[in-house]
């Protein structure tokens, strides 16, 4: 496709010239664009092999169904958690890393028969930054697991893939990434309850907004294990990553009904998040693509990203490209030669990998990097042809300065970029009728934000 690629970069040139800047970096600029040492060490440690032993492990409790036994040692969702809990623990010994159960008494429901206690495992590796510790990054995959009957407590139900591994993959990144640095806090979580309602996810985020945690993004890993579909296709170049537009509230806020009257409806906190993502992702994971999804979940589906979207976070998830329905929600049985059921040996552990690299190059980046600018404007007092930014001052000690980047109306990723030191207003020949525009903090070593969606300012 050279003459795709060629039209791309004229376009992007054009754009550039337009805006009255080179596309690439100013001289001056931190080079952005660049690899960071640590984070490709981080990258580069994943392991395929502990995240087989970590699902193989989870499966091998029977069943970890939310009502299953609390009290055996080898059996139900009590042994599960008290094993998450202790890996964690050993892995992170020496370390700055803290493993605590957050857990509360659900009362029963449509999916709970009993009083039932639930318990989310949670390792929290404290920032270093003074400015940033108290900004937080979660990422989770849920423990529990369900056979075709969702009330079923007592059969096997192994759930390798829905969601032994996403809760290994987070394991993983928690034991590689709890030896290193970063400047915001990385909250790592295996969650109870998803099956039966979002139960242990809602928890959590309703505790983060009853108590004003500073919760700048959420990661969530359900269903990354296969890279085969129902017909034998493989696919393991890929994953989806659901993002949310536009809430679907009853009522739009002020802030969302302007962001929706100005075409801002794809740069909502999550789309931008999504927008991070997708960069960093593919810029450490060479060869796979983080496929944005315009959607919250898969259709008229859900997963335990929902609840911190509902508390007003920016959240998604990420998902295998393909889902198998043969083994997902499935009793352990065979029918005519056809095994079903969420089986160990159905799972694609390099391509778990995979993903988890993704999710551990993007948690890495969004803790190093300076907090998206806030209170971000567009100068709308005159009526002119140029594009005039304006937004306050990031706090961090180690900030560079501030990015513009923008793109057309109809692209879904930013086109061009244009570093304009530390300041607080900025303007580019370019037409706010025509483009998209964001703000973005850069610190020295090119650590970057994801970007801030202007608001009018009169």
């Amino acid at each position: 496709m050279p003459h795709a690629r060629l039209s791309r970069t004229l376009l992007a040139g054009l754009i550039a010239a337009a805006a009255g800047s080179a596309f690439a970096a100013d001289a001056k600029a931190p080079d952005v664009t660049r690899h960071q040492a640590d984070i490709d060490k981080i990258v580069s440690e994943i392991s395929p092999k502990r995240i087989e032993a970590y699902v193989r492990k989870l499966v091998s409790f029977g069943t970890r169904h939310t009502m299953s036994d609390t009290t055996s040692d080898t059996r139900g969702i009590g042994a599960a958690r008290r094993w998450i809990k202790s890996e964690l623990e050993r892995c992170g010994a020496g370390t700055r890393m803290q493993v605590a159960f957050d857990s509360y008494m659900d009362q029963g429901g449509p999916r709970i028969s009993r009083p039932t206690e639930l318990v989310n495992v949670v390792a929290t590796l404290p920032g270093v930054q003074a400015e940033s510790k108290e900004r937080m990054y979660v990422v989770s995959g849920h423990y529990d697991s369900r056979v075709t009957d969702v009330m079923n407590f007592t059969d096997d139900a192994p759930g390798a893939n829905d969601d032994a591994s996403g809760t290994a993959a987070v394991m993983e990144m928690a034991c590689v990434m709890a030896k290193h640095n970063f400047d915001a806090t990385l909250v790592f979580m295996a969650v109870a309850g998803e099956e039966q309602g979002l139960l242990g996810a809602n928890h959590y985020a309703s505790e983060a907004k009853k108590n004003g945690w500073n919760i700048a993004g959420m990661l969530d890993n359900d269903i990354i294990g296969s890279s085969h579909a129902d017909d034998g296709r493989k696919d393991d170049t890929q994953v989806r990553l659901f993002a949310q537009g536009v809430p679907p509230a009853k009522e739009m806020s002020d802030a969302m009904r302007t962001l929706v009257s100005t075409g801002g409806e794809n740069d909502t906190i999550s789309r931008q998040l999504a927008r991070h993502i997708k960069e960093q992702g593919e810029r450490y994971v060479k060869g796979f693509k983080v496929n944005v999804i315009y959607r919250t979940d898969r259709y008229l589906r859900g997963g335990d990203h929902s609840p911190f979207l509902s508390n007003g976070y920016a959240a998604v998830r990420f998902t295998e490209p393909n889902e198998n329905f043969d083994h997902q929600h499935q009793d352990l049985r065979t029918v005519n030669g056809k095994v079903y059921g969420d089986l160990p040996e159905f799972n694609d552990y390099n391509y778990i990998a995979k993903v988890a690299k993704v999710n551990a190059a993007t948690l890495a980046s969004l803790a190093l990097a300076p907090a998206v600018p806030q209170k971000v404007g567009a100068r709308t007092d005159k009526l002119e042809n140029d594009t005039t930014l304006v937004w306050e001052p990031n706090k961090e000690p180690d900030l560079a300065g501030y990015r513009i980047v923008w793109r057309e109306t109809t692209a879904p990723f930013w086109q061009g970029a244009k570093f304009v030191g530390n300041v607080t207003e900025a303007s580019l020949k370019l037409s706010k009728d025509n483009y998209f525009f964001g703000v973005q903090a850069v610190d020295k070593d090119g650590n970057v934000s994801p970007a801030t969606y202007p608001m009018p300012k009169r």
